[in-house]
């Protein structure tokens, strides 16, 4: 854990901070579908355990946690009872108490690798991210199905550590592909962005798309890529091999009315844009682009037709708000363009607080 960046995070939940709107979908809930228990359910498993289990599978907390403390009590206590009650309390959130059970779980049984696993979780909920990566990096690798919060809680510790292809094959598991594959790739490159670590991305992306041409989202988020590094042209490419594969990406399209806009290429960036929006009506991303697209082309009236359909499906976006100010002062109505930028200055500065 050496070459490890540990990076605590405030509250009781894991917060991903999804920045480009096309990312992959990245699951992260602290609520899991089915806890997996096959270490300890089997033939000789008691049935009360295993009645525990299904009640924990549906999310009856209390009747598990009654018929688990029942079973506590005995002497000896069957194995697999703390690692339960640490996993109850775990999802309920009671992070402390749950600490104790699994504590007490590894004393019972050190290799009990689903309590090492839960344990970590609960420490990084605790704010002890340290003693949680250790954790982790040690129970992830023996768990037959680890928690998806816990792989990427480790592969982010990878990315931030620069330990890429540990990262990837982490991810990759994440999301059930092989790390070497272009998928594999692929997973890793769009948790680099997440992280925004565009430059570490591309490599990643340029072997996803050698090893396959035609592989949904890569060439989009290899654009995408270049765009963050202001490489424009090879961004445009990117885009139109995106749109090679899916003639129907919208997200291809409204990347490229960005890329037209920064070559200053206003009527090709007004058609990409448009066609996002005919694809996808309900984005706000390219009705802000038209925005500013028509107040360079110098038709304000225009513009704020665009951004005030933006804001009725994003009230709080700040760009909307400025470029719209912009629009009504170029029309004259300048208290409505005042008001604009005093709420554009309110949202920067609630942003800023986040």
């Amino acid at each position: 854990m050496s070459n490890m960046t540990t990076h605590p995070r405030p509250g009781t939940e894991r917060l991903i901070s999804m920045r480009q709107p096309f990312a992959l979908a990245v699951l992260l809930a602290l609520s899991i579908a089915q806890p997996a228990f096959s270490q300890q359910t089997g033939q000789h498993t008691p049935p009360e355990l295993q009645t525990a289990d299904q009640e924990i599978v549906h999310g009856n907390f209390s009747a598990a946690a009654s018929e688990l403390t029942k079973l506590a009590s005995q002497v000896p206590e069957p194995p697999g009872v703390e690692t339960r009650l640490g996993r109850i309390n775990y999802e309920i959130h009671a992070y402390d108490k749950a600490i104790q059970h699994l504590e007490l779980a590894l004393k019972q049984d050190s290799e009990d690798a689903e309590a090492r696993e839960l344990l970590g979780l609960c420490y990084y909920m605790e704010g002890n991210s340290r003693r949680a990566l250790a954790l982790l990096t040690q129970s992830v690798p023996r768990v037959s199905n680890p928690l998806p919060v816990a792989l990427d809680i480790l592969g982010d510790a990878y990315l931030r550590g620069h330990q890429f292809s540990e990262a990837r094959t982490v991810f990759a598991r994440m999301y059930g592909v092989p790390p070497e594959s272009a998928q594999g790739h692929l997973v890793a490159a769009q948790m680099m962005i997440r992280e925004d670590m565009a430059d570490e991305a591309i490599p990643e992306l340029q072997k996803a798309v050698a090893l396959d041409p035609r592989l949904p989202m890569a060439h989009l988020l290899l654009g995408e890529a270049w765009l963050s590094q202001s490489r424009v042209h090879p961004a445009l490419q990117e885009f139109q091999k995106e749109l090679q594969v899916n003639p129907v990406q919208w997200l291809a399209y409204w990347r490229m009315g960005d890329a037209y806009s920064r070559l200053g290429e206003l009527i090709q960036s007004e058609q990409a844009l448009e066609k996002s929006i005919w694809i996808d009506p309900n984005f706000t991303g390219p009705y802000i682009l038209l925005g500013r697209v028509e107040l360079r082309k110098g038709d304000p009236s225009l513009a704020a037709r665009f951004l005030e359909h933006a804001l009725k499906m994003d009230p709080n976006n700040y760009t909307a708000h400025y470029l719209l100010g912009q629009a009504y002062d170029k029309l004259g109505r300048k208290a409505e363009a005042n008001r604009e930028f005093a709420l554009t200055r309110t949202l920067h500065a609630d942003k800023d607080k986040q």
